[in-house]
């Protein structure tokens, strides 16, 4: 199947953007009501917070992340089926430990490829089998 109607660098930045607001509010409001603290980051709830956000909502919402959704993009798997949580498990989990080992360069590429490959796929696109589309999910 062909990536059609790819998104492209800026509206990922975007809504990446807009996730990471979102988590830190989010993160740092439940951090105020459990220790009394607005700590958006320090602990490893947070991280685990973070990872189920990225991993389980594509899942349970056809792709869409909170900051997908508003700019109007989600992921979709190039051979048409609904993302699992194995796709997601390769996309974030597995492509941040490479991006990890070749300390941010694979991230860089990654943001290079989004910007020039007409398709818009990045390395964990890859990995995962995926692309970035503005297309709505098949019901």
């Amino acid at each position: 199947m062909e990536c059609e109607n790819s998104a492209g660098f800026g509206v990922r930045l975007g809504a990446a953007i807009i996730d990471g607001v979102i988590l830190v509010f989010g993160i740092g409001f439940i951090s105020l009501i459990l220790y009394g603290q607005f700590l958006p980051g320090e602990r490893f709830s947070s991280y685990l917070i973070q990872l189920l956000y990225y991993i389980l909502l594509p899942v349970l919402w056809y792709g869409y992340t909170l900051g997908k959704r508003a700019v109007g993009i989600r992921i979709a798997r190039v051979d048409g089926e609904k993302v699992g949580i194995g796709t997601m498990l390769l996309r974030d989990f597995v492509s941040g430990l490479v991006y990890a080992l070749t300390f941010g360069i694979g991230l860089i590429v990654s943001a290079f490829m989004v910007g020039l490959r007409e398709d818009n796929r990045a390395i964990h696109d890859f990995l995962a089998g995926t692309y970035v589309t503005y297309d709505p999910p098949e019901k």
